[in-house]
């Protein structure tokens, strides 16, 4: 029976971490709790402020991951997502360069810059078309899944196919801020109209951003949901009742 993967972002984790000095709370060690409870994967988005992940952290959970699959028959997957012309700046490699080093399954990328408090929109292809082509083209010859952070713009996930990307993921925080309100059912209508284009042209279909146990079980009816990546509200909901029974909690969700 098919079944939507959970794939949990570990940035808060790291966020608190770095209010600190020291490995207190450890992000490796949630990694291991999310993988104990039930989660697919585990996402993180390195930025070059360090806000949060850091690159040792990449590799720190690279290593992890490895040594978990070794003995699993469904293997947990490693998705980095960031800006992909974030360059060096300081301990930061550069984005490509820390997916290049670090080999996850998956790379997502997502139009954001420094200044931004979170990633709050999807590519315009029409303009990073020319940029974003050599970049997808360079992290598949590394069989690194190639994901582009999108809007539910028809016009734009043509684009995103006809670029090379494998999968898209449809940014999300419209839906979660039209919860409760008239204005649900029009922007619910549009991710489900994308997820359908997306089917028809042979695109894999992921999903993230504001999702929690209130909204998440009304998107996961759109076609196709291979993924969703879900940091910020399973950190909320592990302060009252753990991080491992959090992830139980919203793959109980997705199972049904």
């Amino acid at each position: 029976m098919f079944k939507t993967a959970l794939s949990v972002n570990l940035n808060k984790i790291a966020l608190i971490r770095n209010s600190r000095e020291g490995d207190y709370p450890s992000v490796v060690d949630h990694a291991k709790i999310c993988i104990d409870h039930g989660a697919d994967g585990i996402t993180i988005h390195p930025r070059p402020d360090q806000r949060h992940i850091r690159p040792q952290d990449a590799r720190d959970l690279k290593s992890l991951i490895t040594e978990i699959n070794k003995t699993r028959i469904n293997p947990i997957e490693f998705n980095i997502e960031g800006n992909p012309f974030a360059g060096p700046k300081g301990s930061y490699p550069g984005l490509i360069q820390l997916v290049e080093e670090t080999q996850p399954d998956q790379c997502t990328l997502v139009p954001d810059s420094d200044s931004q408090l979170t990633s709050d929109h999807g590519f315009d292809l029409t303009q990073a078309e020319k940029t974003l082509r050599p970049l997808i083209e360079l992290l598949k010859a590394k069989n690194i899944r190639v994901s582009l952070f999108m809007d539910p713009d028809p016009l734009q996930i043509k684009l995103a196919k006809e670029i090379g990307a494998d999968r898209i993921e449809l940014y999300t925080g419209p839906y979660a801020a039209a919860w409760g309100t008239e204005q649900l059912e029009r922007i619910f209508e549009q991710h489900y109209n994308a997820a359908e284009l997306a089917q028809e042209l042979d695109l894999g279909l992921n999903a993230g951003h504001d999702l929690n146990l209130d909204n998440l079980k009304k998107f996961t009816t759109i076609p196709g949901l291979l993924e969703v990546s879900i940091g910020h509200a399973l950190t909320v909901d592990s302060i009252e009742m753990g991080m491992g029974k959090a992830v139980e909690c919203y793959k109980a969700l997705l199972s049904n």
